[in-house]
């Protein structure tokens, strides 16, 4: 019976040592912490910060950010949060107000400051003989020009939390403008050769991309407004007038749409996700897509 005591204590000791050591050689809790709205930013983030911080991304991958409500434990984790990048998204209008309330003291950095928008594209509900546009474009991730500005931002907040890690930042920072300098002149030389210039979407997310590169979207929804019958019959012949053959749909929503309009015109339907984590990667995928499906047409 002492022997089975004495065996228990010193697992319990054991146990207890274990415990302080994996403390002392996990940091992480020590970092400053950092959230993003989407997935790209957590990658521009990482690409100057390297892993000086914890960063925590609030709508999560797949999800759709227009209509995303934050889970109760992020606003939890948001209590302890350092800085918050915001992006200009629309779900950041409600959510930021409550995001602010539940951390006064969290400063919000906007990504999208010195960045002239774009309006959204124009969507013509031909019933009511009236265009409905829906103010700004918010998608300034998907042009690599714009990014360069983000990524300014996003080091001089990091500097100013971070200062003792300015010598590494630096040099991340540079890196980084010039990988993205790397795929700008890529994007530029493939998109030079194709023969066609317009391509069809279901959600509008890629204008930024499309005026960087010459090229033209044509979106069939717009806002979160489907089109009607008689519009989609209206995107139909605009499809065959215009040649086009590949309609490109977000993995985030529901394609149908793009399905229905792709048997019309004897297309297909070519899924790219303008909110993979992995921005550059992405974008060289998504160019390579496009120059593909524009070659195409």
């Amino acid at each position: 019976m002492r022997h089975f005591r004495l065996i228990s204590i010193l697992i319990l000791i054991s146990s207890l040592l274990l415990g302080a050591c994996q403390t002392l050689a996990s940091p992480d809790s020590e970092k400053p912490s950092v959230f993003v709205s989407i997935p790209p930013q957590k990658y521009f983030v990482e690409r100057i910060a390297g892993k000086t911080v914890n960063v925590s991304i609030m709508v999560e991958p797949g999800a759709e950010p227009h209509t995303y409500e934050p889970k109760p434990a992020q606003m939890a984790a948001l209590a302890n949060a350092d800085l918050y990048f915001s992006i200009g998204d629309s779900f950041e209008d409600t959510w930021l107000v409550r995001i602010i309330d539940t951390n006064p003291d969290l400063q919000i950095i906007d990504t999208a400051a010195g960045i002239e928008k774009r309006p959204l594209d124009i969507h013509m509900h031909e019933e009511e003989g009236e265009d409905h546009q829906e103010g700004l474009d918010p998608h300034i991730w998907l042009s690599p020009r714009l990014v360069k500005i983000q990524a300014r931002t996003i080091y001089d907040a990091l500097v100013e939390l971070n200062p003792e890690e300015k010598v590494d930042y630096d040099i991340n920072f540079v890196a980084f403008l010039r990988d993205i300098n790397i795929l700008e002149t890529n994007l530029t030389t493939g998109f030079a050769d194709v023969s066609q210039h317009r391509f069809m979407v279901y959600h509008p997310s890629w204008g930024y991309f499309a005026d960087e590169y010459g090229l033209e979207q044509i979106a069939i929804e717009i806002g979160g407004t489907e089109p009607s019958p008689s519009e989609l019959a209206s995107i139909i012949e605009q499809a065959k007038s215009n040649d086009i053959h590949v309609i490109f749909a977000q993995p985030e929503f529901n394609s149908r749409f793009a399905d229905t309009i792709a048997e019309q015109i004897d297309g297909e339907v070519l899924l790219i996700s303008p909110l993979e984590e992995n921005w550059m990667k992405n974008m060289d995928n998504l160019g390579n897509v496009l120059i593909s499906g524009l070659s195409k047409e």
